[in-house]
């Protein structure tokens, strides 16, 4: 993984968990209203999934989870970023939200790169 500073990744672990419980807040009105629901686990868990390998790398941990796992978070994070990435560029220079989708974005590609790392290692 490049150099990550303190402070990125702080904002990036900061960011995932504010993805996570906007989704799980999303997860739960969905639940209300009865309708499918399957998009929306499979992004929390990719979310959950990527935090967790974040944090296990800064923190020199293992990760717990089987390839499978990781290639299908890897996927579903790439998928996401192109829509933040519009939505960033639509937004308002030196906006609250500008800044708080240039770090979703940071960490979302953090995240990307280091579940493709920890691929790298396991298919040696």
């Amino acid at each position: 993984m490049i150099n990550v500073t303190d402070k990125d990744k702080i904002e990036s672990i900061s960011s995932l968990q504010s993805s996570i419980r906007k989704t799980e807040k999303s997860l739960a009105q969905m639940n209300d209203k009865g309708v499918s629901t399957t998009l929306v686990r499979k992004r929390l868990e990719a979310l959950n999934i990527g935090l967790d390998i974040l944090e296990s790398t800064w923190n020199k941990k293992p990760n717990r989870y089987a390839e499978e796992d990781l290639k299908s978070a890897q996927d579903v994070l790439e998928r996401l970023l192109p829509g933040i990435i519009r939505i960033y560029e639509k937004s308002k220079l030196g906006s609250p939200q500008r800044t708080l989708l240039e770090r979703r974005i940071k960490s979302l590609e953090l995240a990307i790169e280091e579940i493709g790392n920890h691929l790298g290692h396991n298919a040696g």
